[in-house]
């Protein structure tokens, strides 16, 4: 069956990342072009909650620099060669 993949909104980004802090992963920009779900044990453990939250939102490759953005407008971040080991250090360096 071939049918076009539902595309994420914009608008819902805050709710998708919500999601999946709900459901146990620390998902946090890498510097300004990426980002991560969380780390490999985190992902591992969730990986059905995560599957489901991927289905219900869809496709968001496209909207990578929009959820790097909002990430880091949260403070959920971290810069590429920062003494920070976790976003969460953020405020503690600023």
């Amino acid at each position: 069956m071939t049918g076009s993949k539902r595309l994420m909104k914009p608008s819902e980004i805050p709710a998708f990342v919500d999601q999946v802090i709900e459901v146990g992963c620390d998902i946090c920009a890498i510097g300004h072009k990426g980002y991560v779900l969380g780390d490999l044990e985190e992902m591992v453990a969730t990986a059905e909650d995560l599957q489901r939250i991927c289905e219900k939102f869809g496709d968001r490759d496209f909207l990578r620099p929009e959820i790097v953005a909002y990430l880091r407008s949260i403070g959920r971040y971290l810069d590429p060669g920062s003494p920070a080991k976790n976003w969460s250090e953020n405020q503690k360096t600023q």
